[in-house]
Order: structure tokens, then sequence, then C-alpha cells
């Protein structure tokens, strides 16, 4: 019993340096992984494999040698360079011959998203529905959309909002990344 609660007095410890680490390190790190990989969810993970082998090589970060900083940073290019290497050695992906046909999907799909798309404009005040309209479908700017309408170019961009705010929760979307309406 003394045992597992040595055990679990040692996972805490562990647990809070690593985390201690992270608040102080990880927005430096991510930083410099980013910029390394170029893409921000590889970055992430190459942080995270920073920090476990910062928990699994804790002498690492008590040893006067250097900065616990700069250990960090070279284990987060070193990672980033075993990945590149990795990639390197695997063949090349073999492209799609032109003798083949193209893929083609199913028209279904595309009828049945019409359909759901149709609804939910449907669901819409005539005012969102129009603004939509002539945003999306006619690709008018704001400017031209206010024109078209009659209304000025603000009430234009809220009633775009607030209408994809409502489409979003139609289909049960958190958040999206929607082209921005500008003028």
């Amino acid at each position: 019993m003394v045992m597992l609660r040595a055990r679990n007095r040692a996972a805490v410890a562990d647990e809070a340096q690593i985390l201690s680490l992270y608040e102080e390190h990880g927005r430096t790190l991510l930083a410099y992984a980013t910029r390394l990989t170029g893409d921000r969810g590889a970055a992430e993970d190459v942080v995270q494999e920073t920090l476990v082998r910062a928990w699994r090589h804790p002498d690492a970060l008590v040893s006067e040698k250097g900065s616990v900083g700069g250990w960090l940073l070279t284990v987060t290019r070193n990672i980033v360079t075993d990945r590149y290497r990795r990639r390197s050695v695997r063949p090349p992906e073999v492209a799609e011959s032109a003798a083949s046909p193209a893929v083609q999907g199913d028209h279904a799909d595309e009828v049945v998203n019409s359909m759901t798309v149709l609804a939910a404009l449907a669901r819409l005040s005539p005012e969102h529905r129009d603004v939509l309209t002539e945003i999306y479908f006619r690709d008018a700017s704001v400017a031209e959309a206010a024109r078209a309408l009659g209304v000025p170019p603000g009430t234009v961009k809220s009633r775009s909002h607030y209408a994809l705010a409502a489409l979003r929760r139609t289909f049960g979307i958190r958040s999206a990344r929607v082209r921005q309406v500008t003028a």
C-alpha cells in the first residue's frame, strides 16, 4: 500500500512538472515546430512528443549542462528532422495514370445535399435568404448586393452574419470557416 501511494505521488509530481514545462515553454515550442513543419497540426504532435521525451528523461531537465528551453528546442528540431527523414525514405506514391477514367461522384449525393440546403434556406426569413442568394449564389459583393436589395451595405453584412449563424445552427455546426463577406 505504501508503494502504491509513493507511485501516485511520483505520477502527480511528474504531471505537475510536465504541465509547468508546457506552461513555460509551450508557446515557444509550438511556434518553433510550426515554423519547421509549416503545419499547425503536425507542430502540435511534435510538441506533444517533445514533452513525452522530457517526461521519459527527467534527468535532462535538471542537468547543469544548459537551459531546459534549449534542450526542449533541440528535441523538437530532432523530432521534426526524424519525421522528415522517415518520409523521404518511403517510396513516392504512384500518380494515377491518364488511361484510367476519373472517378465520378454519386449524383444522388448532390441531389440530397441540394435538397438539404434548400430546406435550410426555406427556414430563413426572406430578408436573410435574399442576402445569401445575392452574395453566395450570384457572387455579388456587399455593395452590389446592397444596390440589388435596396438596403445599406451594413445591413447586408449583418443579415449575412445572422443568416449564416442560423444555417450553422440548423446543420449543427459549432464553428465553420466561411468566406468573409467584404465590401
